[in-house]
């Protein structure tokens, strides 16, 4: 059985130069070739068009170059676009673009399904098939870009990986992608303007202490004792809330990068005055920026419901009394699933 050929964007600067030297090419085909790659975002070899046909048949005999495709789009009435994008082996995934006054958002997925099973997002339904490699999460970004860019003249601003999958547990990859977005021969976006999502994985969090990541953070913590956090999220029986309270401290204390955190209201679940009295004592535990009220999104297979606008201001007035920084974040995109939680190739 023949070896399958090497993805041409996992080589480093360091073997590029080595292949073009084993080849007899000019050292100055690795800056050509790593533009075409990383900031002109070409999508085959034939695109290269400086490169002579000769050498850009030996890339295509030597290299493959998988892409992500855009498969499908959908535009909600509020503006948000939502996109599933098809892997080079079949897979779907979806991605969105938030774009608001003062932000164009991209929101992508870091695997393909999720092996996580919260009980209120439509992707902890899914089966986790892989991992998503860091060039598949560049090239969402890249794509979510250009629509932003068609639909309103501006270049995205934020990054949020809230979409399929938990980003902490494909975290080399999702690290890398993040290298390349900031890198200065990549996007070149700043990292302070990324934020990682996570259900909770204590270990991971601290691994991103360890390694100094630059990027903002966010959990979601959706309920404020490990009782009710056991029932919608699996995560929390070997990640309850004390763990994670230390690992976020041990996060901000090695970078000082903002947190933030995340709680989708469900009625009659935790939404009573006394879960916004123990999200209150949490929050104190955390050196967090920020509490994001987030409106439920339902889905078929999860039972409980959204509280109607007054218990929502009901319980926003209690963590305001508490002198807890928090902020109702509405839903966008919710006609065509592109809500929060709410992706799961619907369509598919």
């Amino acid at each position: 059985m023949s070896t399958p050929l090497p993805n041409i964007r996992h080589l480093s600067v360091t073997e590029l130069e080595a292949y073009f030297q084993s080849i007899g090419d000019k050292k100055f085909r690795v800056k050509q070739v790593h533009e075409w790659l990383w900031q002109k975002h070409a999508h085959s070899f034939d695109e290269m068009s400086n490169l002579g046909k000769e050498l850009r048949a030996r890339l295509a005999a030597d290299f493959t170059l998988p892409a992500l495709q855009v498969d499908t789009t959908q535009h909600s009435d509020d503006g948000t676009i939502k996109s599933r994008f098809t892997t080079f082996d079949g897979h779907k995934i979806e991605g969105v673009l938030i774009p608001t006054e003062e932000r164009k958002t991209a929101c992508v997925s870091s695997q393909i399904g999720c092996s996580l099973s919260c009980k209120f997002c439509a992707t902890g339904y899914m089966d986790r098939k892989r991992n998503l490699t860091y060039d598949e999460i560049y090239d969402q970004v890249v794509l979510i870009n250009k629509q932003s860019e068609l639909s309103f003249d501006k270049k995205l601003t934020n990054i949020v990986f809230m979409g399929m999958g938990e980003p902490l547990m494909n975290y080399t990859n999702v690290l890398k992608a993040i290298e390349r977005i900031s890198a200065e021969d990549g996007l070149f976006m700043s990292p302070k303007r990324i934020t990682v999502s996570t259900a909770g994985v204590a270990k991971q969090i601290r691994m991103l202490g360890d390694d100094k990541v630059r990027f903002k953070l966010a959990l979601s913590l959706h309920a404020p004792t490990d009782a009710k956090r056991n029932e919608i999220m699996p995560i929390n029986e070997t990640n309850n809330i004390k763990v994670l309270i230390e690992a976020l401290n041990y996060f901000y204390k090695q970078t000082g990068n903002e947190i933030t955190l995340e709680y989708i209201l469900f009625k009659n679940l935790n939404d009573s005055d006394k879960d916004a009295e123990d999200l209150t004592r949490i929050f104190r535990q955390i050196p967090a920026d920020l509490i994001n009220i987030i409106e439920y999104n339902p889905i078929d297979a999860f039972r409980y419901t959204r509280p109607d606008d007054e218990g929502i201001r009901h319980f926003m007035g209690i963590l305001e009394h508490n002198r807890v920084n928090a902020r109702l974040r509405r839903s966008r995109g919710k006609d065509i699933d592109a809500a929060c939680g709410q992706l799961a190739n619907k369509n598919r």
